[in-house]
């Protein structure tokens, strides 16, 4: 009895120890020394390039942006031409760009956040014949290079699909739209969604699913009040993933648009501001810190959840 004692507090006591060493060595001086430094290594080219987008062409031409310090000159006009001008009198400035890749970005995200989070919980909690075998094709697929699915999708998209006069797949003609954008990259997104969310998904409570349901919840009501909340930090962090790759993705979003202005997304213009004004670092880093601006936000407010997402787990005993 005595040795069962001393097992089962020794059993209690190894999780909370667990949880202190975790702290105990996030908070150490060797952990606090690493994130200076990286945050550090992270910050002094983020500010270069800030104080260049903002520095007079002459400014920029002749002397580095820690001059700045000394003899500080500020203008927007850098960024009122890589917006609207696309610098020194070229037409078609960032600005359409910046609004194709909101508009491609912000669907691109939630569809598969939603359409993954449904079919994380129906493979976690909802148990049918095959499901594992569905779960395990869902993991699979991520093993799959998007590079050899780009040509036969676009194909798909723009021709359909026929054998011999027959047509398996008509022709969808959204040639010029954002919709074949918001299709390949929410294809592409789910096999990492799902796996990602039904790992955290199946690991909640048995006891919260099973009360709801012995209240009466449907599935759906289980899914919406109980699962969407306590999930809110997974899809956060997926969220943050998949808004920075859709937001930086220039390979998908020049395939399916073609690099047409009223839908291509803003990477496609910046590589042509590259190899048009390579000498104009003033122009070159206002359109590169205008296309940071918006995904530091986006993380910078679901920071917290993202956190959460990550350590979710971590020190459980």
């Amino acid at each position: 009895m005595a040795t069962l004692t001393r097992r089962a507090s020794t059993d209690t006591a190894t999780p909370g120890t667990g949880r202190t060493g975790v702290r105990r060595a996030l908070s150490s001086p060797f952990a606090t020394l690493g994130v200076l430094i990286v945050t550090v290594v992270w910050t002094v080219p983020s500010l270069g390039l800030l104080i260049t987008s903002l520095r007079p062409q002459q400014d920029v031409a002749q002397t580095g942006w820690w001059d700045f310090f000394a003899h500080p000159h500020v203008t927007l006009a850098n960024y009122h031409d890589v917006l609207f001008n696309g610098g020194f009198g070229v037409s078609d400035g960032l600005m359409p760009y910046l609004v194709n890749s909101i508009a491609i970005t912000v669907p691109a995200t939630v569809f598969p956040i939603v359409l993954a989070s449904m079919a994380a919980y129906v493979l976690a909690w909802i148990p049918f014949k095959g499901s594992d075998t569905i779960f395990f094709v869902f993991f699979a697929l991520q093993v799959v290079p998007l590079q050899m699915a780009l040509v036969p999708l676009l194909q798909l998209f723009s021709g359909g699909a026929h054998i011999g006069g027959a047509t398996i797949f008509p022709a969808l003609g959204m040639g010029g739209t954002y919709a074949p954008v918001w299709i390949a990259h929410t294809m592409f997104a789910m096999p990492l969604a799902v796996f990602l969310l039904h790992n955290f998904i199946a690991q909640l409570p048995r006891d919260l699913i099973e009360a709801a349901r012995v209240d009466g919840a449907s599935h759906f009501r289980v899914f919406r009040s109980v699962v969407l909340p306590l999930a809110t930090p997974a899809l956060a962090s997926f969220a943050i993933f998949q808004f920075l790759w859709v937001w930086n993705d220039l390979l998908v979003g020049l395939t399916f648009t073609g690099g047409a202005p009223e839908s291509a997304p803003m990477p496609s213009r910046l590589a042509q501001l590259s190899g048009s004004f390579g000498d104009h670092w003033e122009i070159l880093t206002a359109g590169a810190f205008v296309s940071v601006v918006i995904p530091l936000a986006v993380f910078f407010s679901l920071q917290r959840y993202f956190v959460r997402g990550l350590l979710a787990g971590s020190v459980k005993g």
